[in-house]
């Protein structure tokens, strides 16, 4: 059971990137599904979660720039990351938790960890 990001690259100061998160060996729909990033030297932070209901929430960070969404007829879950900034430079994983989006700031409880997909934001 294994979720995979993929999606990252370089971006200009600015721009826009659409990550997904696509699972293998179980369907999304009942879990609630988060998208966390960890930049070099730096702890791994939440940047957003999308409960099994469809309820959306966002670290102040990205707030109004990133948007996440779900598509369960297609299992997958989308950040769509716009107005990004150098500081949005990080490794990129999404990650799932049984219905809900309960810690989702720390990833605590969160499983199915693929290997994330890396952004880079840079003129």
């Amino acid at each position: 059971l294994q979720l995979q990001a993929s999606g990252g690259g370089l971006v200009q100061p600015g721009g826009s990137l659409r990550l997904s998160c696509a699972a293998s060996g179980f369907t999304l729909d009942n879990y609630g599904i988060g998208w966390f990033r960890q930049a070099p030297g730096k702890e791994r932070e939440g940047v957003s979660c999308v409960g099994s209901s469809g309820g959306s929430l966002y670290s102040q960070s990205v707030k109004g720039r990133f948007t996440i969404s779900r598509d369960n007829a297609k299992n997958a879950v989308y950040l769509q990351m716009n107005s990004l900034q150098s500081e949005d430079t990080a490794t990129y994983y999404c990650a799932a938790r049984w219905a809900d989006c309960k810690d989702w700031r720390t990833g605590a409880d969160f499983g199915s960890w693929g290997q994330g997909t890396l952004v880079t934001v840079s003129s």
